[in-house]
């Protein structure tokens, strides 16, 4: 795996792995994950103690909303891609005592077979997680943490009480055109808990800053 990048985004528990891809005539040949390069990556120190137990994979088609999904016992950080298409991820700061509690961020995940790379998002346990996708896209994710049906709930996207401040702009009038104007969500994503409702939950307890 050869790492190109590691940025963290604004909330800086958040981070981007960038990885090459080999390109040539014939297509490409990319390692996307090596555990070995992983912990050894000065911006990935965090990795070192993490053992991802669950690969997951997801096909969206143009206008899908997912999310924001987060769980406990056991916790579940994600390690997320685009294989094709355009995802656009969304992360959402739960931990009580945060800095950034309540507030969301987004970034930008296009991929073309002809990149020079590709990128990893990861989301670490503590923050409610959803994409949205202005193209049919399918995507990868690797899961820290098994599903624990009965252990995870869910805040709606469209939640009048998240704060988009630290979003870009761009993406947030990406979001509003394509996504509360049409988007196609579950209805459990849909009617999911406002973020202060969730807040008043005693299940909210389960994140605190620092201790997930």
């Amino acid at each position: 795996m050869k790492i190109v990048s590691v940025i963290s985004l604004e909330i800086p528990d958040v981070k981007v792995v960038r990885f090459a891809r080999f390109v040539d005539s014939r297509g490409f040949f990319t390692e996307p994950y090596r555990r070995s390069d992983s912990i050894s990556h000065p911006g990935l120190e965090n990795f070192r103690n993490l053992e991802f137990v669950q690969v997951n994979e997801s096909f969206s088609i143009k206008g899908v909303c997912r999310g924001l999904h987060f769980q406990w016992n056991p916790f579940m950080g994600k390690l997320v891609r685009t294989i094709t298409g355009r995802m656009v991820d969304m992360v959402l700061d739960i931990r009580k005592g945060s800095p950034t509690l309540g507030k969301i961020i987004a970034y930008d995940m296009p991929t073309e077979e002809t990149d020079a790379f590709n990128e990893w998002i990861w989301v670490p346990p503590g923050f409610a997680h959803g994409n949205f996708f202005p193209e049919d896209s399918r995507i990868e994710y690797l899961c820290s943490g098994e599903y624990s049906p009965g252990c995870e709930a869910g805040i709606s996207p469209l939640a009048e009480d998240i704060d988009w401040s630290l979003c870009s702009p761009q993406l947030k009038s990406v979001f509003d055109n394509a996504i509360v104007r049409n988007g196609i969500f579950s209805e459990k994503d849909k009617n999911g808990l406002s973020l202060s409702n969730w807040l008043k939950d005693t299940r909210s307890d389960n994140f605190l800053y620092g201790s997930c």
